[in-house]
């Protein structure tokens, strides 16, 4: 098992693919994310609320994505690329592109023991669950929770929609679950089953062991209910409510966390938005990390935190990409052997225009640029020749992609192209005008 890089309650302001990227292999015992849905909404915390300046886009369309991950699913995912060619529109089908590399590097990052929580709502859950069984393993597959609630609504043509989909999946086949954690006590209707029946786990209930066997209660089923489970959404929960627009009560917080962890292992919410993931880790007494793309995450845990009695604690805060502890010494990256190696596996070629050179013209590059999570390693590197490392910069490979394409909307692509993932680093257009003016 790997160990945080990152010390106990960090939180990140960031994008979460490249702090993942730079995650230590297998060093967390459980993820819950709360991604966008894909709602064709944008979402925005009320004025005056304590989550005010909380604000997030949920409509996608193509432009919203590195389309060159599609050439790294081609090469290493195959399966990623027939669920994404599944999507009938492309609002679908750029959305899994978002999620498909952040969900890949979660299975990295979590220990063989560890499980992952999803949470989705109809929209999308279809197409997600097919997109986890390709990254984490159909056998993998534990539960597909639903969590049920009430509430208004205006349906006339169709049943009010009132559910989400949690979609739980465990690493490998060997996992935490702490049964006894959650039980929850019989209703009164199984009471008197039980006593007519006059059976249960482990033969013939008697009079002797029914009260043992009643006090020690159930396990809950996998739909979760608003009232026996205490689970209400948070618009009703004056106590929690702090008008962050998807805040999720920490009653299902806390059932996913005393299950699937034990105190002191390392919970990881990578789109932790007001963070009540890292609360329910911390008052269970847990570690946790979470990472937002708002720096108003990192208020509204504090505030979270201390309004609930926590006294001890030391939060930080980060805006950079840690750096990996778990690959040994690297040899410098651009070394004599590292070449030597990458001339042979692309056959002499330049991994961007494809045009065969000698080794001397060929620059060593990354794939992965250091300053969005890429490493030394030799799994990041690649062979350019002078053209396309000019003009490629520090950019990622989207952007040499979109260069060689002549800015059209679809990455340049050749066949034959080797391991091509990007550096989900947005090239913004002041940046594009200046590279192109050298």
């Amino acid at each position: 098992m790997g160990t945080p890089n990152w010390s106990n309650q960090t939180m990140w302001t960031g994008d979460n693919l490249p702090i993942m990227r730079g995650m230590n292999t297998a060093s967390v015992d459980l993820i819950y994310l709360d991604p966008p849905f894909n709602s064709k909404h944008d979402y925005s915390a009320p004025i005056g609320s304590k989550a005010a300046g909380a604000a997030f886009k949920d409509t996608w369309d193509l432009s919203d994505v590195d389309l060159a991950w599609l050439l790294d699913f081609e090469k290493n995912h195959p399966d990623i690329v027939k669920i994404i060619n599944a999507t009938l529109v492309d609002s679908d089908k750029a959305y899994l592109i978002y999620m498909a590399p952040r969900l890949l590097e979660m299975r990295r990052i979590l220990k063989s023991t560890g499980s992952i929580y999803l949470h989705c709502d109809p929209t999308m859950s279809h197409y997600l669950k097919l997109l986890m069984d390709a990254v984490f393993g159909r056998k993998n597959f534990r539960n597909e929770i639903v969590w049920c609630y009430t509430g208004p609504g205006n349906a006339k043509r169709w049943f009010p929609r009132k559910h989400d989909v949690i979609l739980s999946y465990s690493k490998e086949d060997a996992w935490t679950f702490n049964v006894d954690s959650v039980r929850i006590p019989y209703n009164k209707l199984s009471y008197q089953h039980k006593h007519e029946s006059n059976t249960g786990i482990g033969g013939k209930l008697t009079p002797d062991n029914m009260s043992r066997y009643l006090d020690a209660g159930k396990i809950p089923e996998d739909y979760w209910l608003e009232d026996r489970d205490k689970m209400s959404p948070v618009g009703r929960l004056l106590r929690e409510r702090i008008g962050y627009p998807t805040q999720k009560p920490l009653a299902l917080l806390d059932r996913i966390i005393k299950a699937s962890s034990n105190e002191g292992d390392m919970i990881l919410d990578p789109f932790c938005g007001c963070a009540t993931a890292c609360v329910s880790a911390h008052n269970h007494n847990r570690q946790w990390a979470g990472i937002d793309i708002s720096s108003k995450a990192y208020t509204l845990v504090q505030e979270r935190i201390e309004t609930g009695g926590g006294m001890f604690y030391s939060l930080n805060q980060r805006f950079d990409i840690p750096a990996r502890t778990d690959l040994g010494r690297l040899p410098r990256y651009n070394c004599k052997e590292n070449k030597q190696k990458l001339y042979g596996e692309q056959d002499g070629n330049c991994n961007g225009c494809r045009e065969h050179f000698k080794s001397v013209n060929l620059t060593v590059d990354h794939i992965i640029a250091r300053k969005v999570g890429g490493t030394d390693h030799i799994s990041n590197l690649q062979l350019l020749c002078g053209h396309c490392n000019s003009v490629k910069g520090s950019f990622g490979m989207e952007y040499l992609l979109w260069k060689l394409g002549s800015g059209s909307s679809h990455p340049y692509y050749k066949p034959g192209f080797p391991h091509y993932p990007s550096s989900g680093y947005v090239v913004e257009e002041e940046q594009r005008q200046v590279v192109e003016s050298h």
